[in-house]
């Protein structure tokens, strides 16, 4: 593995209950180059506790990608599409990697100049 130096990067994820709602976030954080890619695995079986019961759902895990300053956009921006009152967004750091795909994420997160 080879580690990170200089700029970050981070996991980010979260959950969302259809595929075409899981497609949707990730296409518009792709077009809005907050994420450099994100991948939808699913379906998967949820299990936890809301408003005092515990409930059970099918849910599709989202994985996005991204450089750690995009992090805080890439938050925001899933906060606003998302369709959960209160969505699961965790931000898993990057320790190391393949630094050509680590500088993808970083070209890809950058808006084209010119």
């Amino acid at each position: 593995m080879t580690e990170v130096t200089g700029e970050q990067y981070v996991q980010v994820s979260t959950t969302t209950d259809s595929a075409d709602r899981a497609a949707e976030l990730v296409s518009s954080a792709v077009a809005a180059r907050v994420a450099a890619c994100g991948q939808v695995v699913g379906p998967i079986t949820s299990t936890y506790w809301w408003q005092g019961a515990q409930e059970t759902a099918e849910e599709w895990l989202i994985l996005f990608k991204t450089p750690a300053d995009r992090a805080a956009a890439l938050q925001q921006h899933i906060l606003a599409g998302h369709g959960y009152d209160v969505p699961e967004i965790i931000h898993t750091p990057i320790i190391g990697g393949n630094p050509a795909y680590l500088a993808w994420l970083t070209a890809e997160t950058r808006f084209a100049q010119g």
